[in-house]
């Protein structure tokens, strides 16, 4: 059975669920609850209304409806000192809709795909949400080339040559820092292949622009579609730019931009200010997130990630600054 929140079709059905889900969270959820009674929020009747719980809170607490027992933890990879994130999941049913229903509006079937996941550190440890959803778009495609490279740059070359001439459509996945490792040492000219990336140097190289990293990616893969990815632990969706950097969200997932100075404030689009998501597949954590991300939304729906405030902490999924 589908979730009622991914037959989401207008955007008046996306607020009454929103709503409701905004009214349960406050009935069955005590940190959400709490911050909300801080603010003196009551009932609310507008999602500019809703108030974004600060995505720190994932690090201090266990954010969750607690109505039914967890099922899985994801935790966040940070960095060395750095405190990680947790994020409880009672119903992993839910995620796995999330990613299938969301690959499918994306990019169609997974069965007209080989999926390959170049995700070296991520694939080092447990509690990846990334390695999960890469997993589950390797076995949906039930292709037998589909799999995981850690750090084997020269045999995942081989497998791109090799599968080139292929019917099939070939994605690649895979943080930043790996993937300019397989530009500078492997290029390849590719034409049905496309390259997703997550972002992330995890302190192995300099930090550089998005449109830098697509530069040189497209100079080494010539003919392959250069993509972005933006999602993170705290969340059970993900937004996917097919120029790079005009993000696009699946119908139970909204951005909005707050007042870099009054967090409580929304602003207008085209205009810089931190990123708020709104994920309705974390009704049972918290689907109203202020990410330490700065953001431009735009009247379309899509959004720009313009990097991250000072003095916050280097995350792993999308974390690469654009000029604005």
């Amino acid at each position: 059975m589908q979730f009622p929140i991914f037959e989401i079709a207008s955007d008046r059905e996306f607020q009454k669920l929103a709503l409701d889900i905004y009214k349960y969270q406050r009935d069955h959820n005590p940190i959400y609850d709490t911050y909300c009674s801080h603010l003196n929020v009551g009932s609310i009747d507008s999602l500019e209304q809703i108030p974004f719980l600060p995505i720190s809170f994932f690090k201090k607490f266990k954010i969750s409806t607690e109505t039914d027992t967890v099922e899985k933890e994801f935790t966040s990879s940070g960095t060395t000192g750095s405190n990680t994130s947790t994020h409880y999941l009672t119903n992993l049913s839910v995620y796995d809709q999330s990613l299938d229903v969301s690959f499918r509006s994306f990019y169609g079937n997974h069965e007209d795909y080989v999926v390959l996941a170049l995700l070296p550190h991520y694939l080092e440890r447990t509690g990846s949400s990334l390695v999960y959803m890469a997993q589950r778009w390797i076995d949906k495609s039930t292709n037998a080339h589909s799999g995981f490279y850690l750090d084997e740059l020269s045999t995942l070359s081989r497998k791109l040559n090799l599968l080139k001439s292929s019917s099939k459509k070939i994605i690649l996945i895979g943080v930043t820092f790996a993937l300019l490792e397989l530009a500078e040492k492997f290029p390849s000219d590719v034409s049905n292949l496309t390259i997703i990336e997550t972002g992330g140097m995890k302190g192995l190289r300099k930090e550089i622009v998005k449109q830098e990293l697509h530069g040189i990616l497209r100079k080494s893969f010539p003919n392959a579609q250069i993509q972005s990815e933006y999602g993170m632990t705290e969340l059970l969706s993900q937004a996917y730019a097919f120029n790079g950097l005009h993000f696009t969200t699946p119908s139970w997932m909204k951005v909005v931009a707050r007042d870099t100075n009054d967090p409580l404030q929304i602003i207008d689009h085209g205009k810089t200010g931190g990123l708020n998501v709104i994920d309705l597949a974390n009704y049972n954590s918290c689907p109203f997130v202020a990410t330490q991300d700065l953001c431009k939304t735009h009247k379309s729906g899509t959004f720009e990630v313009l990097g991250r405030f000072d003095q916050s902490d280097v995350r792993g999924c999308n974390l690469m600054a654009v000029p604005s």
